[in-house]
Formats: structure tokens, C-alpha cells, sequence
């Protein structure tokens, strides 16, 4: 099971989310209370292991700026949210090559199915996230999508596309979350915060340790 800490705003949270066991985190370059710089997360980046992928999370940017900001950032990843040119992750990926790890993010509605048909053959694309969205916010809103609903297109589209469930995750439901859609990955942010932009140390740890567990109840399906 991959998992993913995002909204991350400090080092003393990023670091303690990679030493208890996440794989990647998320920082937020958007309009967000967790938005930060790319000059303050170069200060954080360089202290974290290699091993654990760091991801930009833009929305609607551009090529330019999204280069601008993986290489000031020190990030290995993108996490893309809507964007005008549908063949942005195909452009970053000739650019980085397969160094750079792509998370293309779509949001629960009634066509999810269309939305993961479109991205069977994006090659450019690592890993499909879905999360839920409000009126205001396309991620961090601490909602949770209908997983029962989405549950047989996740479980379809299982064997070509990692798909990462997001979306008012926490340490008390990701276990439900993860028997019901068997994802490949989990992301969150709000789920685990003491306050906006700060990180819960004891929520942190139990969400990784439930996803873990989880994970291994449903090894016929994991992969």
C-alpha cells in the first residue's frame, strides 16, 4: 500500500510523516491555507530521504511554471489537478523523463467511468488519484466520496491504472476506505491535522499503521 501525506507546510511534520512509514509527500503550490513556496519547500526537501517521493500538488499551472517549481522545489513529483492542456503530463514526462513521478488527480462524479477510460492508455501518467471536491476546493476538503458507488470502477480499472483514493481519508475510516475500494494508494490531508497546515503527530502514525493493516486484509487484491 502506498501512502501519502500532503499539505505538508514544515520539516518537523515532513520529516516525522517519512521516518513512521509514508512513501510520498504532498506539498501544496495552490491557492489553499496549506499553500507554500517553492523557495520554503528547497529548505525542506534536501533533509528528506531519497526514498520517499516529494510531490508538487498545482493546480491549472503551466508548463513553465511546473518546471520552475520541481526544480527550485527539489520535488520528484507532480500531482496535476485541472489544467487546459491535456497533454501537460506527456510534455513534463519527455522533459524529466521517468525520474519524475506523475499523479493525474479526477474527482468523484457520475462519470467516473468515462474519466478512467480516458486515462487507460495516458502512458505519461504513473498513478491516478481520485478525491472529492466542493464548490470551493479541488482537494484537501475533507469529504469523503461515495466509496460503495465508486467501488466496481475501481476495482475494473484495478489492473491498468494505480488508482490512489483521497478525500476525507483519516486514521478512523481508511481501514473502511481501503476494504471497499482495494486501491493501490491512499492520500491525505486534513485527516490527520491537529490545525490547518499542521500535522498530528499520534493521527499521522495511526493512519499509516490502519493503512497498513488494511492493506495486508486485502492482499489478494493489492498489488
Amino acid at each position: 500500500m502506498w501512502i501519502k501525506i500532503c499539505g505538508n507546510t514544515n520539516l518537523e511534520d515532513a520529516q516525522f510523516a517519512a521516518e513512521t512509514g509514508a512513501n510520498a509527500l504532498g506539498f501544496v503550490f495552490a491557492e489553499s491555507p496549506r499553500c507554500v513556496t517553492a523557495a520554503e519547500v528547497s529548505l525542506i526537501t534536501p533533509h528528506i530521504p531519497d526514498s520517499i517521493e516529494k510531490y508538487g500538488v498545482l493546480v491549472n499551472a503551466g508548463f513553465e511554471a511546473i518546471v520552475r517549481t520541481i526544480q527550485e522545489a527539489g520535488l520528484t513529483g507532480v500531482q496535476l489537478h485541472t489544467s487546459h492542456d491535456p497533454s501537460l503530463p506527456a510534455k513534463l514526462r519527455e522533459h524529466f523523463g521517468p525520474a519524475l513521478h506523475i499523479l493525474q488527480v479526477i474527482h468523484y462524479m457520475q462519470d467516473l467511468e468515462t474519466q478512467f477510460e480516458s486515462l487507460r492508455h495516458a502512458n505519461a501518467v504513473d498513478a491516478v488519484l481520485v478525491d472529492s471536491r466542493t464548490a470551493t476546493a479541488v482537494g484537501g476538503t475533507g469529504t469523503s466520496f461515495d466509496w460503495h458507488s465508486a467501488s466496481h470502477s475501481f476495482q475494473d480499472h484495478a489492473s491498468n491504472l494505480r488508482l490512489i483514493a483521497a478525500g476525507g481519508l483519516n486514521p478512523e475510516n481508511v481501514t473502511a476506505a481501503i476494504h471497499t475500494l482495494r486501491p493501490w494508494g491512499v492520500d491525505v490531508v486534513s485527516g490527520v491535522e491537529v490545525a490547518l497546515g499542521k500535522k498530528d503527530p499520534a493521527r499521522i502514525k495511526a493512519f499509516i499503521s490502519a493503512a497498513r493493516i488494511a492493506a495486508e486484509e486485502t492482499t489478494p487484491a493489492s498489488r
